[in-house]
């Protein structure tokens, strides 16, 4: 199984991928592959170069990635799985922090630190990369350059770790989906393999009522289904006009979710099931 992944090596797309391999028992024939963005991760499952994706979708600072939710709803993808990773932001260098001109990491990760660049870096020129291991690879090459990034890579790529856990909370965590080219099936319900089982839909209610949200989110209350995330993204087609990305606890296995799937189709004008699938989480 070749799996495409953020990269490159060291990233916590990585260790996203090698939890959700752990956790599946899928070591045997599985390999990565590392790209440059979520778009080329995309663009990999898409094209058949790898059997499945792993990529961000929701941090617990920052919040969602929009170019994620976006894809899921522009490409025939179905989620298999997800993975829940702590992130522990490293500032990484070859020299000191004296020496600090340059710090370096993918914009969600400058965002989860931005107390402590302000703090310690007033004057310090900020670069975005496409990925937190890559800004420790470039890193690499200059004692003027720091990079935010994990300990891992810091040991891929032969850096100092000269402050550690520099992320302005410290409870952070990004959530990793798994994703497989197609759509979902109605026969893909998940089975679940722990305590957690969940499926995720794109709404598009296209018509401007009152109560028309209430009319989607009731089918669930009355139904006594919990709702662990609900969010609005818009659709780009004019200004205040929302899709809903809503995650539910439960499979399309369910009896009750499916009946409550049932009933919102017929009160929206678009619903994607992007899928039903289990979940883990890494302790460290």
């Amino acid at each position: 199984m070749i799996i495409g992944v953020l990269g490159p090596a060291g990233s916590y797309s990585e260790k996203a991928a090698k939890g959700w391999i752990s956790k599946e028992s899928k070591t045997e024939g599985t390999s990565l592959v590392y790209y440059d963005d979520i778009n080329d991760t995309f663009a990999s499952v898409i094209n058949g170069d790898s059997d499945i994706g792993i990529i961000p979708i929701e941090n617990s600072i920052e919040g969602s990635v929009g170019i994620t939710l976006d894809l899921l709803l522009e490409s025939d993808m179905t989620i298999i799985g997800e993975i829940v990773v702590p992130i522990k932001h490293c500032l990484l260098s070859k020299g000191e922090m004296k020496d600090i001109k340059i710090i370096m990491s993918h914009p969600q990760a400058l965002a989860q630190c931005s107390k402590f660049i302000r703090k310690h870096f007033k004057k310090a020129e900020i670069r975005t990369t496409g990925s937190t291991s890559h800004a420790a690879k470039l890193a690499n090459e200059f004692c003027e350059m720091a990079a935010i990034a994990s300990k891992e890579s810091a040991r891929e790529y032969g850096l100092k770790v000269l402050v550690p856990n520099i992320q302005d909370w410290e409870k952070n965590h990004t959530r990793f989906i798994v994703i497989k080219q197609g759509k979902w099936q109605e026969d893909e319900a998940c089975i679940p393999k722990n305590d957690t089982c969940k499926t995720s839909i794109i709404a598009d209610i296209d018509e401007d009522r009152p109560g028309s949200l209430y009319e989607i989110i009731g089918e669930f209350a009355k139904r006594d289904i919990n709702l662990t995330r609900i969010e609005s993204r818009p659709s780009k087609r004019s200004l205040g006009d929302y899709l809903f990305y809503i995650d539910i606890e439960g499979s399309t296995g369910d009896a009750v979710i499916k009946d409550a799937l049932y009933y919102i189709n017929s009160k929206v004008s678009m619903l994607k099931v992007l899928g039903s699938y289990n979940g883990y989480k890494l302790d460290n």
